[in-house]
């Protein structure tokens, strides 16, 4: 499988990634900032949240991580959460936009 045929794989379980308080999966949300697969298989994924403090941060972190390494082709996947550049809700899909009431 190819590191490109992996990402798509990748992007297609992070839609199935919910922030329990929002009914927008994480990526539509915009709260994936980078996907990396290495050769040997291994992911780094950058991820913020929708707010610093989020309650749910761990469970949402240990979630990704979880169906990532269910993917075939990757060994080990690596969570970052990071704050830089802060999430914006200009950052989400059209269709988070619209779920949400933004359009």
């Amino acid at each position: 499988m190819t590191r490109f045929e992996i990402e798509e794989k990748i992007v297609a379980m992070l839609k199935t990634v919910y922030d329990p308080e929002i009914p927008v999966n994480v990526y539509d949300l915009g709260l994936i900032y980078k996907i990396d697969v290495a050769d040997d298989g291994s992911v780094n994924i950058d991820m913020t949240l929708t707010a610093p403090n989020c309650p749910a941060a761990d469970f949402i972190m240990e979630d990704i991580r979880q169906k990532i390494e269910s993917i075939e082709g990757v060994s080990a996947a690596t969570i970052n959460l990071v704050f830089e550049p802060e999430w914006d809700k200009d950052m989400m899909s059209e269709e988070a936009k619209l779920e949400l009431g933004f359009l």
